[in-house]
C-alpha cells in the first residue's frame, strides 16, 4: 500500500468512529491548527472532534496500532499562548479537539460539587453553576472559549487565585484515557480521600502529554452575596504592593482580587477603546480591587472605604475610586480584561507570563525596567496582573526603540533572556499560568534540576512508552545548557 493509501485509509478509518462530519482535513482543519498568537501553521492529518470517552478510547486505539504509531495532540478552545497544540513536522499527527464533549454529567449542589466533560467551555461552567445560587470561581478574559479540559491541562489561575486557588485547587477527580486506551475514571467527589498517591494531580497541568482528560469533578462555592470593587492609585509600585498587604491583612479572604496595571497599560487601554483615563495624573500605578461576602454585609462598603481614605491620609495611595454601580463595576474590570486585546490591535509584542514572589514584585520590576533600557532605550514594556499571587504578565512593546513591531519581533530571544534573567535572580518561575508547550520548552533545564527532569522523563516514559501523547512539549528530549 503506498503512503497516501495508507493515510486514506486511517483517515477513512477516523470516520468510521466519529462520522464523516467531525473529521476535518485541508481548508476546515485551518482555524483549529492555526493558534491565538499566529505563530504555528503546521498542519495534522486531520482535526478530529469525538463527541463520547468512548470515541476518544477507540481513536487513541486506532492511532497507537498504526505503524509507525500516530501522535494525538489534544486540544480544547484553541486559546493556549505558547505552543502546546502546535503540530509539529517529524512524525504524523492529528488534532483531538475535544469541544464536542460539553455537557454537565452531574451537579451535586448540597455536596458544592460539578462533573463537567472536558470540553465545556468554563463561561458554560459558571452559567450552571449560577443556575443553583453557586459559583465556579476560575476567570479568564477567554472564558467564552477555554474549556475545562485545556484549564486543567494548564492548570489555569486567573484573576481569582488569591482566594480560591488554581486549577490544582479546584479539581477533586479527572477521567483521563491513557495512551494505552484504558480509562482511568476517578470522578471522586470526596474531599477527603487519603487512599495513597492523587494521582489526578500527574494530569493535572501536564499539557495533554501523559493522557487526554475527558471529565473532571470541579468545586463550587456560594456566590456572594455582596460586591465592591475599587480602582485604587498610587505614585508608584510599592505603594500599590504595600496597600495588597493591607487590605489583604484587613479582608483575608474576602479581598477575591486584586489586579495591578501599569501607567502604560492603562494608557494603551484606554486609548485603544476610546476610554478616559480613571484618574487625573496618567502616570498613576492602579489597581483593581474586588471584596466580596457570601452572605449580605451591609458595612462592607464602609469598611473598604474606610481602609481606603486610611491609606490615602498616610500616602500610600493617591486617589481612590469605588464602583457606585454594576456598570461601573464592569468598567473597572473591563480596563483590565481588556489590556491583551488592546495590545493586539498594536500589533506584535513580547509576551512574558512570570511569576515571583510578592515581597519582590517592585524590585523585580524596576531591575527589570532597566535591564531593558540599557539595552534598547526607549522599549515600553507592557505590565499588570495578579498582584495577590505573584504573577505578572510583563509584555514587551516597541516603545521607541524600534521602527515597528517585525524589527522588535527580530529581537525576541534577546529580550526573552533580559526578563527571565531577572526572573532568576528574584528566584521566579516563568511561566505561571500558561503552561510550556512548545515555546517555552528548551527552556526547562534552566528553572528544572536534571533530577527534576529525570523524574519528568520517566513518568513521560512510564505512562505513554510509544511517545504518541503531545509529544516534544513540556519536556525537552535533550537538556542544552541555557545560561540565565
Amino acid at each position: 500500500m503506498s503512503l497516501n493509501s495508507h493515510k486514506d485509509s486511517f483517515i477513512h478509518d477516523l470516520t468510521l468512529i466519529v462520522g464523516v462530519a467531525h473529521v476535518r482535513t485541508g481548508e476546515s482543519a485551518q482555524a483549529f491548527h492555526t493558534d491565538e498568537r499566529n505563530r504555528y501553521h503546521q498542519a495534522p492529518l486531520a482535526v478530529v472532534l469525538p463527541q463520547s470517552t468512548e470515541e476518544v478510547v477507540q481513536l487513541v486505539q486506532l492511532c497507537a496500532a498504526q505503524q509507525p504509531p500516530i501522535v494525538m495532540i489534544p486540544q480544547g478552545g484553541n486559546t493556549g499562548v505558547v505552543g502546546g497544540c502546535a503540530v509539529l513536522p517529524e512524525r504524523d499527527s492529528i488534532l483531538l479537539n475535544l469541544s464536542r464533549l460539553n455537557q454537565i454529567i452531574a451537579i451535586d449542589p448540597a455536596n458544592r460539587t460539578l462533573i463537567a466533560q472536558a470540553g465545556m467551555t468554563l463561561e458554560a461552567v459558571q452559567q450552571a453553576a449560577s443556575a443553583h445560587g453557586l459559583i465556579f470561581p476560575l476567570t479568564l478574559a477567554s472564558q467564552n472559549a477555554a474549556t475545562i479540559g485545556g484549564n486543567l491541562a494548564t492548570n489555569a489561575g486567573g484573576t481569582q487565585v488569591l482566594c480560591y486557588g488554581t486549577m490544582r485547587d479546584l479539581c477533586l477527580g479527572l477521567e483521563v484515557v491513557l495512551p494505552s486506551g484504558e480509562i482511568w475514571q476517578n470522578l471522586n467527589t470526596l474531599r477527603k480521600n487519603n487512599t495513597g498517591y492523587d494521582l489526578k494531580h500527574l494530569f493535572i497541568g501536564a499539557e495533554g502529554t501523559l493522557g487526554l482528560i475527558t471529565a473532571a469533578v470541579l468545586k463550587l462555592f456560594p456566590a456572594p452575596k455582596e460586591t465592591q470593587v475599587a480602582l485604587i492609585a498610587a505614585a508608584d509600585l510599592t505603594g500599590i504592593v504595600r496597600s495588597f498587604d493591607v487590605l489583604q491583612r484587613q479582608f483575608d479572604s474576602q479581598l477575591t482580587a486584586f489586579e495591578y496595571i501599569t501607567p502604560a497599560a492603562l494608557k494603551l487601554v484606554c486609548t485603544q477603546f476610546g476610554w478616559d483615563l480613571p484618574f487625573p495624573d496618567e502616570r498613576s500605578h492602579v489597581a483593581l480591587i474586588e471584596i466580596s461576602s457570601a452572605t449580605p454585609h451591609a458595612q462592607l462598603e464602609t469598611a473598604l472605604q474606610t481602609q481606603l481614605s486610611l491609606l490615602i491620609e498616610d500616602a500610600t495611595l493617591t486617589n481612590a475610586l469605588l464602583a457606585q454601580n454594576l456598570s461601573q463595576a464592569a468598567h473597572f474590570w473591563q480596563l483590565r480584561e481588556n489590556i491583551s486585546a488592546a495590545q493586539k490591535r498594536v500589533g506584535p509584542n513580547i509576551k512574558h507570563d512570570i511569576s515571583v514572589p510578592i515581597s519582590s514584585i517592585n524590585d523585580f520590576v524596576n531591575s527589570t525596567y532597566a535591564a531593558l533600557e540599557l539595552a534598547y532605550p526607549s522599549i515600553e514594556p507592557i505590565v499588570f496582573g495578579h498582584i495577590g499571587d505573584g504573577n505578572l504578565h510583563f509584555n514587551v512593546s516597541r516603545g521607541h526603540a524600534f521602527s515597528n513591531a517585525e524589527t522588535l519581533m527580530a529581537h525576541e530571544s534577546s529580550i526573552n533572556e533580559i526578563v527571565y534573567k531577572q526572573v532568576a535572580r528574584f528566584n521566579g518561575s516563568l511561566s505561571a499560568e500558561h503552561g510550556i508547550g512548545l515555546l517555552k520548552r528548551d527552556l526547562m533545564p534552566s528553572i528544572k534540576s536534571p533530577v527534576e527532569l529525570m523524574l519528568m522523563q520517566q513518568i513521560k516514559h512510564t505512562l505513554d512508552p510509544q511517545n504518541i501523547m503531545n509529544p516534544n512539549k513540556v519536556i525537552p528530549s535533550a537538556f542544552p545548557s541555557i545560561e540565565v
